[in-house]
């Protein structure tokens, strides 16, 4: 077992807390928002910003059991042709309002599943953001798409990438076919290996996986089996994410029997498991449940202070203002965050009203910003350089924030940070444990953290 990963340690600070894509976190935004707010945003944007963009296409075709994703699950597929049109008008509706010479240097689909489109609708979506943003062509664009391989095949592959897509993120959860069968996502891995090659073939730069820890049926033997076909597939990156089990909140979790759930003990093993077979592969643990390659740029960025983390997890451009397109999709421009409507209904009303889709959001106050740098620095360097930081923000640290001192005294005694005069760094056994670490400057808390996930 890596022995950085202290199972003792991790069980005593398994408690619920933000996972910190952004501070303040979402459940503070207020619909009491201007409906506006993003579009007054962005007329005050310097004229040659950059942008990443995030599109939500919300439609599955089938249901997955353990998804707790923003989604719509059917068959008929005249329901995206009615989605697409008010995209396409949510778009028009920010074009005015765009930075004359900016440049989306990310872009991203996310879902839902983005695949359940059509090749012509995408097609038709990729031109209207060709004539209403600057996309970048060079080599350094990282156009994303979230991919369910059982909605692709090669051909339709090498269409995605003559697009422009060149990063791919392949849900793949489990290999058992026990496991998959449990959840209702039967996928085979020869058809996942064949869809990574032709992602490969034609020029997708970056390959992505996604697996699921303490789903139904898993064991230590069968999760390992899933782990070294991960390996042999050798994708660049891999997120693991824990699987939490909340039916009475999603609905489509109630499937899944809650006496086929690892126990804790077992969802533990599964944890380090993990981590000690993608570490002894070479994968470096960016931070989190995401872990790279060691010549990906997510690692590269780690070292050289350029990583950053926002509602997309980690990233290399966190100097992009990011601009959300679809339901639930949420914006970060300046000091606002705002996000659409969660519901179908909702987002397709406000449209159809000819008003922006925003449904809530807030303006950080300069704490909140100054916070935000010291989490964010925390969750992507693992490190503080404390007078670089107060130099920079005005402030006395110890002064501002009093009541953290004690506590990172007691985070300290248990081996998860090391805090000097100049210098607040977190132990390689802290990086498990980074959002406890997070916490301790959450203006935010202690209050009921019970809508938040479990730190493992």
């Amino acid at each position: 077992m890596n022995s950085h990963f202290q199972p003792e340690l991790i069980r005593a600070y398994d408690v619920n807390g933000p996972r910190y894509t952004s501070y303040p976190t979402a459940n503070l935004f207020s619909e009491s928002l201007d409906r506006h707010a993003l579009l007054h945003a962005l007329d005050g944007l310097p004229e040659d910003s950059a942008l990443s963009l995030y599109l939500h296409v919300p439609f599955c075709a089938t249901i997955c059991y353990y998804c707790a994703c923003n989604k719509i699950v059917t068959a008929n597929r005249k329901h995206a042709i009615a989605y697409l049109e008010r995209l396409h008008r949510e778009i028009s509706m920010l074009a005015p309002h765009l930075p004359a010479a900016h440049t989306v240097e990310q872009l991203h689909f996310g879902g839902g599943t983005p695949t359940y489109l059509t090749d012509h609708q995408l097609a038709g979506l990729f031109e209207r953001l060709a004539d209403t943003f600057h996309l970048t062509t060079d080599d350094g664009r990282d156009f994303s798409i979230e991919i369910d391989p059982r909605t692709v095949d090669p051909a339709r592959i090498a269409f995605l990438a003559a697009l422009g897509i060149n990063r791919m993120s392949l849900g793949i959860q489990d290999f058992d076919p026990d496991v998959q069968l449990a959840v209702n996502r039967l996928q085979s891995e020869s058809d996942t290996a064949d869809i990574m090659r032709a992602a490969r073939d034609n020029g997708v730069t970056s390959l992505s996986v996604d697996l699921i820890y303490g789903l139904p049926l898993q064991n230590t033997d069968r999760f390992s089996r899933t782990l070294e076909r991960i390996v042999g597939l050798a994708p660049d990156r891999i997120s693991l994410y824990s699987y939490a089990h909340l039916p009475m909140r999603f609905k489509t979790q109630k499937q899944i029997r809650a006496e086929t759930l690892p126990n804790a003990e077992t969802k533990l093993a599964l944890l380090g498991l993990a981590v000690e077979t993608l570490t002894e592969a070479g994968y470096v643990h960016i931070g989190m449940d995401h872990f790279a390659k060691p010549d990906d740029e997510l690692v590269k960025a780690q070292h050289n202070g350029g990583l950053h983390r926002n509602f997309q997890g980690y990233t290399t451009h966190g100097h992009c203002q990011l601009i959300g397109l679809g339901i639930s999709a949420i914006s970060s421009v300046g000091s606002l965050y705002c996000q659409n409507a969660k519901t179908l209904d909702g987002y397709t009303h406000a449209i159809d009203s000819g008003e922006p889709a925003v449904e809530r959001g807030l303006t950080l106050s300069r704490d909140d910003e100054m916070v935000r740098d010291l989490i964010g620095r925390l969750m992507c360097d693992f490190e503080l350089d404390i007078p670089a930081f107060e130099a920079a923000w005005g402030v006395n640290l110890k002064a501002t924030f009093p009541d953290a001192w004690p506590r990172l005294a007691v985070l300290g005694a248990d081996g998860l940070v090391r805090l000097d005069q100049d210098r607040l760094q977190i132990t390689e056994e802290g990086r498990y444990l980074i959002r406890n670490v997070a916490m301790v400057f959450d203006r935010y808390l202690p209050g009921s953290t019970t809508g938040f996930s479990k730190a493992i």
